[in-house]
């Protein structure tokens, strides 16, 4: 569906790629139902200032500056931006031509050190698409397994998170998370057994932890043989230290409790991945205090180690005191997470547990709750007015703001619409501008 609104009529359509020159000053959004994803909960009525890409004021009696660029939202519902806590944005444009996939290698001198950083376009069509539909932020994480290519590890890289506001500066936080992979996925990586993904990942641990109490006898070659590199082993001491959570994509119950055994065995931060199953387990993940990851529409055994799934994964989590975040495991159609968030609504999760699960809680996990995540005062201003009810099918966004900045509602799909729309020209599309 295309819609027009009134705050977007002087959108220039060429500027689509460009945002940032539609920022001004000072922006207020009044008259706004906000969910703030704090303890202050609903507020009606309310007004969100924003001043040099942050929010400086919210509330029902803010004083208004003068010349301010003034959005009056009537009552709709106002967000968080959303964050898709796994996905491929700008690393993976069309998944046929593997030219245009970065996600992924099979080079075995690099596995913890592989990062998608530094090759993220910021130019994806992808992004307008999503992001006029209120994602604003996303972790883009590498993968195995493309095209039946393996890298013969269970660890496929390190991943960042960006904003899809601007071309420029658009990483948030740069190589936040290591992933790996384990259950089947794990198994067919290295050599057919579950049990052989573990083994290569503890074995790869306690060489990042050997190496780290023994960084200058490394550099002196005054150590046993290391299956990793210095690079791999750097990267590996910083998830010893804390610095970085590892994610498991594993599915099956007792993978993930064994996931579970393997971090406590070296103190290390643990997020789930995918969960078919992780329902099952729910009180020992409480228990450890490990997040889970999931796309809320995970009900049919696509795998064996999945015969577990149900559409009551996100609730039944929830219920046991499971922090939870939802993902797309894509980039095409991240903007679906919200139809999915509904689902899981429908299926027994509270309605604002649902909105933390697209905000606050992927932010917290990666630990950017400071600056995003929440309508609060001096958080980063990524805010979305809807048309109605966020986790409704038929819900769009009327306005997107990315730190501060208000996004073109424009996009490839768009473009296209507003070209081919109408047949009775006199020339044919192709020949006009």
């Amino acid at each position: 569906m295309i819609r027009q609104s009134k705050y977007l009529l002087a959108v220039i359509v060429s500027l689509v790629l460009a945002p940032g020159v539609l920022t001004a000053e000072v922006i207020a959004i009044t008259g706004a139902t906000v969910h703030t994803m704090t303890e202050r909960g609903i507020l009606s009525d309310a007004t969100v200032l924003v001043e040099n890409g942050h929010i400086v004021a919210l509330g029902s009696d803010i004083q208004i500056p003068d010349g301010a660029e003034r959005i009056e939202a009537n009552g709709r519902i106002v967000t968080p931006g959303f964050f898709d806590a796994y996905s491929y944005f700008g690393a993976a444009e069309i998944s046929l031509v593997q030219e245009s996939v970065d996600v992924f290698q099979t080079d075995a001198r690099y596995t913890a050190s592989f990062e998608l950083a530094d090759v993220i376009n910021p130019r994806s069509t992808l992004i307008p698409i999503n992001r006029i539909e209120g994602v604003t932020r996303a972790m883009v994480a590498p993968q195995a397994g493309f095209y039946q290519e393996i890298s013969n590890s269970p660890i496929v890289g390190l991943g960042s998170v960006i904003h899809l506001g601007s071309t420029e500066n658009f990483l948030v936080a740069r190589n936040s998370a290591l992933f790996v992979m384990l259950g089947e996925t794990g198994a067919q990586l290295t050599g057919g057994s579950r049990a052989n993904a573990l083994l290569l990942l503890r074995e790869a641990l306690q060489d990042a932890r050997d190496y780290a109490a023994n960084r200058e006898g490394y550099a002196e070659g005054r150590r046993r043989a290391y299956r990793l590199g210095r690079q791999d082993l750097d990267a590996l001491v910083e998830v010893l230290n804390g610095q970085r959570p590892i994610v498991a994509t594993v599915n099956r119950a007792s993978d993930i409790e064994a996931a579970l055994r393997l971090a406590n065995e070296f103190g290390i931060r643990l997020v789930i991945y995918s969960g078919a199953e992780a329902w099952i387990v729910a009180d020992k993940l409480a228990d450890a205090n490990v997040p889970v990851i999931l796309d809320p529409l995970q009900n049919l055994p696509s795998k064996f180690e999945a015969l577990g799934s149900t559409l009551e994964n996100a609730a039944r989590l929830d219920k046991a005191g499971v922090k939870v975040a939802f993902s797309s495991g894509d980039s095409h159609n991240s903007r679906n997470m919200k139809q999915a968030a509904g689902v899981a609504v429908a299926n027994g999760l509270s309605y604002e547990t649902a909105l933390r699960a697209l905000t606050i809680n992927p932010a917290e996990i990666f630990g950017l709750q400071a600056s995003y995540g929440s309508v609060s005062v001096g958080v980063e201003a990524d805010l979305v007015i809807w048309s109605g009810d966020p986790l409704e099918l038929s819900t769009f966004a009327d306005f997107v703001m990315i730190r501060g900045k208000t996004i073109p509602m424009v996009s490839r799909s768009t473009l296209l619409f507003e070209r081919y729309k109408d047949l009775d020209k006199e020339w044919p599309p192709a020949y006009t501008n």
